[in-house]
């Protein structure tokens, strides 16, 4: 069994200043967006999209990740507990973000920067979506360092102590990395090998939707539900329930983009 190397969640310290490794993951997760996203826009993708309006709608993409991270977490996992706690709400810095509430708030982010900006939104959630996994899995290495969101007990070989979690010895599935490994690596390397051609308006985006959704669903075996949520219908975990209409929405997505 291996134990979890402990890291310090806090990177340096500026005087009252504390830099988090959690916090850093997110920086490079915009950085690498923005650098991904503007070598699509120079390649010809996007249609009339600049690498000025790159700049700007990434301004709009971090708010609706936080924005819409923060409330899909509250209405998805825990509406009750806020609801009677409304102050709770706002203490982000104790965790809670859900990946399916921020995609959502980017969805309607992207939406209204192409309303503004007369822009066709598909065209620029088809630029987008390649760029997308290399954040995810700076995220979940963020989790990984910060022992959080461990997976579920397990004897393989790899099974890892968290200490966060468990005090006594207890072999889990170290989920975060298939997460990073699967939602973030993988579905980065087919994402943008798949979007490396012209393909039908949609295609890309429902590649995503497909890929995130299909490996989203398998890495939730390994992960341990949420103790106040548990299993839900048909044993399957909250995430597998938020991906399952992904993968139906991308697949009814990638054939009428082909049929079109």
């Amino acid at each position: 069994m291996l134990t979890h190397p402990q890291f310090d969640p806090i990177l340096f310290s500026l005087g009252p200043i504390a830099v988090r490794w959690y916090g850093l993951m997110y920086v490079v997760a915009f950085v690498t967006f923005l650098m991904l996203t503007k070598l699509r826009v120079k390649r010809g993708f996007g249609g009339d999209m600049t690498v000025n309006d790159v700049d700007d709608l990434l301004l709009y993409g971090v708010l609706g990740v936080i924005l819409g991270g923060r409330l899909g977490y509250i209405l998805f996992y825990k509406a009750g507990f806020y609801f009677s706690h409304p102050m709770e709400i706002f203490k982000v810095w104790e965790g809670g973000m859900s990946f399916h509430g921020g995609f959502l708030g980017v969805l309607l982010a992207v939406a209204f920067f192409c309303w503004r900006r007369k822009k066709r939104w598909i065209e620029v959630m088809d630029l987008i979506a390649p760029s997308v996994p290399v954040g995810l899995a700076a995220g979940r290495m963020g989790n990984f360092i910060n022992g959080e969101l461990p997976g579920r007990p397990t004897d393989v070989p790899w099974g890892m102590w968290f200490p966060q979690v468990d005090r006594e010895p207890l072999a889990r599935h170290p989920s975060q990395l298939y997460q990073f490994a699967l939602e973030g690596l993988l579905l980065f390397v087919l994402l943008w090998w798949f979007a490396s051609k012209k393909r039908p308006a949609g295609a890309v985006s429902a590649a995503f939707l497909i890929g995130y959704g299909v490996f989203r669903f398998i890495a939730e075996f390994g992960r341990q539900p949420d103790d106040f949520l548990g299993l839900l219908a048909m044993g399957l975990s909250m995430g597998q329930w938020l991906s399952l209409p992904m993968i139906v929405i991308g697949a009814a997505m990638m054939a009428w983009a082909y049929r079109k």
